[in-house]
């Protein structure tokens, strides 16, 4: 009876509150660690989110107005025609090809660390010329809605010189004389696209610095999630100059 008594005593107290406890105690996860991990997970995927889905951009200059305001803030889709992998030269593809007249954002040649917003008018094969501020695609003059004119008197820019070396065969280049309202026509190559902003007199685009390649196409502008007047004097504008009417306003 004893033996019987001590071994029940023996297995109470091995299985006994206290022990539960302690094992309970012993399963109870580490706060601080479990936070760590769900911090890190939520980086992760934010990382992956910004670098092959979507992008951010704000707009900081009118070389897009009135499609585009200083103050809107875009959601881009990186996905549709693929993204650059960082650190690489590989491209994932996307779902998508660039398309004429998307509005899209890219990295210009003329600056690495700069990424630009404009509307894309030349596509491969194409053949360009302006003249007197109208558009011509393969001699076709263009319709566009979304342009702004502004009183500026045209000019001649140094940097234009590039189009010398893609003029269309038989146009004298030693007389080319091109200006930001007359120029062309010149032939698009095969992996190059031409860039014009749509406030077309102010805009620092593709008739200065050039075609851009394919790989820096970052992505196309959707829509605007948030705007307000960033050019006001007013304190607090993103509070007090909020431009509801924008807000979701698709891109076209």
């Amino acid at each position: 009876m004893s033996k019987r008594a001590n071994g029940k005593d023996e297995e109470e107290k091995a299985g006994g509150p206290g022990s539960r406890s302690k094992a309970a105690a012993d399963r109870k996860p580490n706060t601080a660690v479990e936070w760590g991990k769900s911090i890190l997970v939520a980086f992760v995927l934010f990382i992956l989110l910004r670098t092959f889905l979507v992008q951010t951009f704000v707009i900081t200059s009118g070389s897009m107005e009135d499609t585009l305001l200083v103050g809107d803030m875009l959601m881009v889709n990186r996905a549709a025609m693929g993204t650059r992998i960082p650190l690489t030269t590989v491209r994932l593809p996307g779902y998508s090809e660039p398309r004429r007249f998307d509005v899209i954002v890219f990295d210009p040649p003329h600056e690495e660390s700069l990424k630009l917003v404009k509307r894309l008018i030349g596509m491969p094969g194409d053949t360009l010329q302006m003249r007197n501020r109208v558009l011509y695609i393969d001699g076709v003059a263009q319709e566009e809605p979304y342009l702004k004119h502004t009183d500026v008197a045209d000019e001649m820019h140094p940097w234009m010189e590039w189009q010398r070396d893609y003029l269309l065969p038989g146009v004298d280049r030693r007389s080319y004389a091109p200006t930001r309202d007359n120029w062309g026509p010149i032939v698009i190559p095969e992996s190059r696209y031409f860039m014009l902003g749509d406030n077309r007199e102010t805009s620092l685009d593709s008739r200065y610095w050039g075609l851009l390649e394919r790989w820096r196409l970052e992505g196309r502008a959707v829509f605007i999630y948030f705007s307000y007047n960033k050019e006001s004097y007013r304190p607090f504008p993103w509070l007090r100059e909020i431009r509801w009417g924008r807000i979701g306003q698709g891109i076209h």
